[in-house]
């Protein structure tokens, strides 16, 4: 009776642990994998498996990164006012070209 007792018991918190387990969030690594794998789309073969290396070792790009780049454009050195914010505001929501 003691074994099946312990033998329950033991089932039980195994099933608890694997089912903790399940909840858990994606890492980041696993989030970026699956980012780069939807951004890959049809590419097949050695075009993908390139495609995923340059993906998978990209460093995100900071605010401060675009910010720079955005103030770099020429067009954003010739517009003024009203015309310079809205360019900015695209300039800075656009998502890098990967």
């Amino acid at each position: 009776m003691k074994k099946l007792l312990s033998l329950f018991a033991v089932a039980t918190c195994l099933s608890l642990g694997v089912a903790h387990a399940q909840d858990k969030a994606p890492t980041a690594q696993q989030s970026k994998m699956a980012t780069c794998n939807k951004d890959a789309g049809d590419k097949k073969g050695d075009e993908r498996k390139a495609f995923m290396k340059t993906c998978l070792s990209a460093k995100p790009v900071t605010q401060q990164d675009k910010m720079k780049s955005c103030n770099a454009d020429p067009k954003a050195k010739a517009l003024k006012g009203d015309e310079r914010k809205a360019f900015m505001k695209e300039c800075l929501s656009a998502k890098p070209a990967a």
